[in-house]
């Protein structure tokens, strides 16, 4: 396994549509275990592939609290369907754009569909956290931020919180 680097906004990178996985194969399950190596040191919840320059349809999750098992979680050519018109804020963060947070509006209930690590086809629907993740992950996957739901002032300084973050990264 290895850690794969993380594009930090606004790298245009970010902005690329993914494609689908045409076969999930023996490469896209070492992409999976890298992404989970990486999305793990980063302490992150969620990562799609486009965070980490792979720009096909792949989303890995873990949403166990704290001091919970690990579960993590596959999601390859997800779909995602709102079940309700009922929108719910939710404070989001972004691997690519670190230490920057802000309340983001989506559908509070989702049905998503989708292949598992081993390309077996699922739907489940969801709620709360899981809801949020998701399409927070798909909004990657189709070149969308969560600060593009934000006002112009509040992109400008999630760039300049990001530049300042990385130079003291770098500095360490």
């Amino acid at each position: 396994m290895a850690l794969l680097p993380i594009l930090a906004y606004p790298d245009p990178r970010l902005r690329t549509i993914a494609k689908p996985v045409q076969t999930v194969d023996t490469a896209i399950k070492t992409l999976i275990d890298d992404m989970f190596e990486t999305m793990y040191d980063a302490r992150g919840i969620g990562l799609a592939a486009t965070q980490v320059d792979h720009h096909i349809q792949l989303i890995v999750m873990d949403l166990a609290k704290d001091g919970e098992p690990p579960a993590p979680q596959v999601f390859i050519n997800p779909k995602v369907t709102p079940l309700s018109d009922n929108l719910v804020p939710y404070q989001e963060g972004c691997l690519s754009i670190p230490e920057v947070f802000d309340t983001v509006e989506r559908p509070d209930r989702v049905r998503i569909e989708a292949l598992d690590k081993d390309g077996q086809p699922f739907s489940i629907d969801a709620d709360g956290l899981l809801a949020v993740c998701i399409q927070h992950e798909m909004d990657h996957l189709n070149g969308k931020l969560f600060v593009d739901y934000l006002s112009t002032l509040k992109q400008t300084r999630a760039k300049d919180k990001v530049k300042k973050v990385l130079k003291a990264r770098q500095k360490r």
